[in-house]
């Protein structure tokens, strides 16, 4: 079942810029960020209740996603990492094809693997991880049969 709500867009204009890019185009522009491949991930805000899109670089293995809850190495969290929390079913748009998922937090050796994939998608990952004391969130998002 898709989410369902009123659509609020990223108080981030390079975010709305390239949430609209990529859904104007019908995920055929906007797909990369830095020249490398990102999704585009919906959720229900949790404070909110509204649908809030944020593209995230693409970390695929065998049809499951890797959401980083990077910040890009900021002390805190992104506010997308609470509201999945809260509400763990998204829409994941890659490029033009798009799925119901639902996500979870990965811990030990599994968010091992996930992250070593995430960062040989994309090293930044890597360096985030050494500006801050927090250990970087990883999602795994799977298809809802």
């Amino acid at each position: 079942m898709p989410l369902e709500g009123t659509y609020e867009p990223s108080p981030s204009q390079w975010v709305r810029d390239q949430v609209e890019l990529y859904e104007s185009s019908g995920g055929t522009q906007g797909t990369t960020m830095r020249g490398l491949p990102v999704v585009l991930v919906t959720n229900v805000g949790v404070k909110s209740g509204k649908l809030r899109k944020t593209p995230l670089m693409r970390v695929e293995h065998e049809g499951a996603y890797a959401l980083v809850a990077s910040n890009g190495g900021a002390v805190k969290h992104p506010v997308w990492h609470h509201n999945l929390v809260a509400f763990p079913r998204i829409v994941l748009r890659d490029e033009t094809r798009e799925w119901d998922m639902k996500v979870r937090v990965v811990s030990g050796e599994e968010r091992r693997a996930w992250w070593d994939r995430a960062v040989e998608a994309f090293p930044d990952y890597a360096d985030y991880q050494l500006r801050t004391d927090r250990e970087i969130p990883v999602f795994v998002a799977e298809r809802i049969a």
